[in-house]
């Protein structure tokens, strides 16, 4: 257990989530979704406060992180139709500034989009992969590879909740039948080249198209390993509504277990061992996130039997909800970073490079 220290002594993190100018006046640590993870901060000696980002008051927001010692944000790529920009200029501000910001901007540029799954389809947890960098390639390549080998599914580069994740199956050499990942959105026949025209915004502003096979598994669910920095914290399974047919009927409850769980133990041998230090060499991360989490699907079985796994997503921006067993584990996983995280601010802001995981 951590040592008991005054408050004045205490380090400081503001965890960040959105919401608008009447939700920050009224943030309270009890009342907050995360109330589980400032408690289980206090008892590491972090002192933590609520910080209610809206692009508004994003100067008091900026303010008020660079008061702190840390950071840890929960704000999700896509929200009501708005991005996260301007926020993560602020946390670049703040990290360049001495704060320790978990995750960082620029990390979740690495491993927080859909082109980690290309970058790492060679790993061991990837499919069949590709990426289309423009719009024309995009146009070139995909209808070819649709015909040759069956349904795939595209994703935008950053997105959340199922947002610009479709399916799409050709029914003929002129129609498909497309069908978006969030929530009750039913299929829809049109065209490919129609299709092809829709997806020509997902390439605004150097956007990319993740291209991947479909999984036949997905119906048996979906595989979430909830992650503090390089270790597994619990996971959770849930039969998912995304991509499935109309008659599927609606997701089922996440079942949230333990990291010492039975059934993903082979997963977590796999997470812990290889795949996690693999990708943090490969896409060259110095730390990783304090929390974070990679979704699976069911691949082929083996020639054993056993269950192979495909990563669908990986989750840097807002990780919610986890196990009951993994806010301590990133609360000391935070302490920990924090206590390395020597000096007074001015100090870090003059002489060490910006902290980031």
């Amino acid at each position: 257990m951590a040592k008991a220290q005054s408050p004045d002594m205490a380090p400081k993190v503001a965890i960040v989530w959105r919401g608008d100018a009447q939700a920050r006046r009224d943030a309270t640590p009890e009342t907050s979704r995360q109330k589980a993870v400032f408690e289980a901060l206090a008892r590491q000696g972090v002192a933590a406060e609520p910080c209610v980002f809206c692009e508004e008051l994003a100067h008091e927001v900026r303010e008020q992180l660079l008061r702190m010692d840390g950071v840890l944000v929960w704000v999700d790529p896509i929200s009501g139709g708005l991005r996260r920009d301007v926020l993560d200029e602020i946390l670049r501000a703040v990290a360049a500034a001495g704060v320790v910001v978990s995750t960082h901007p620029d990390l979740v540029l690495k491993m927080g989009v859909k082109e980690v799954l290309y970058a790492t389809r060679e790993l061991g947890w990837g499919a069949d992969t590709h990426l289309y960098a423009s719009r024309a390639a995009f146009e070139a390549e995909f209808p070819g590879r649709l015909d040759a080998s069956g349904p795939r599914v595209l994703k935008q580069n950053r997105g959340n909740g199922g947002i610009g994740v479709w399916k799409v199956e050709s029914l003929d050499a002129w129609m498909v039948r497309v069908q978006e990942g969030r929530g009750d959105v039913e299929p829809r026949v049109l065209p490919l080249r129609a299709f092809l025209y829709e997806c020509r915004t997902y390439f605004d502003g150097g956007g990319k198209l993740i291209d991947q096979a479909f999984q036949p598994r997905l119906p048996e669910g979906m595989i979430r390993c909830y992650m503090s920095e390089g270790r597994v914290v619990g996971f959770g399974r849930q039969i998912i509504r995304g991509l499935m047919p109309a008659d599927a009927g609606p997701p089922g409850p996440r079942i949230m277990s333990g990291p010492d769980h039975p059934p993903f133990q082979a997963l977590r041998a796999k997470m812990e061992g290889d795949w996690t230090p693999a990708m943090a060499r490969l896409l060259g991360i110095d730390a990783l996130p304090v929390i974070w989490d990679a979704d699976f699907l069911y691949g082929p079985r083996d020639a054993a039997g056993e269950d192979t796994y495909v990563l669908c997503e990986i989750n840097v921006s807002s990780v919610f909800p986890i196990p009951d067993e993994a806010p301590d584990e990133l609360a000391r996983t935070m302490a920990r970073r924090l206590a390395r995280h020597v000096g007074s601010k001015p100090e870090r802001a003059a002489d060490s490079p910006a902290q980031t995981g």
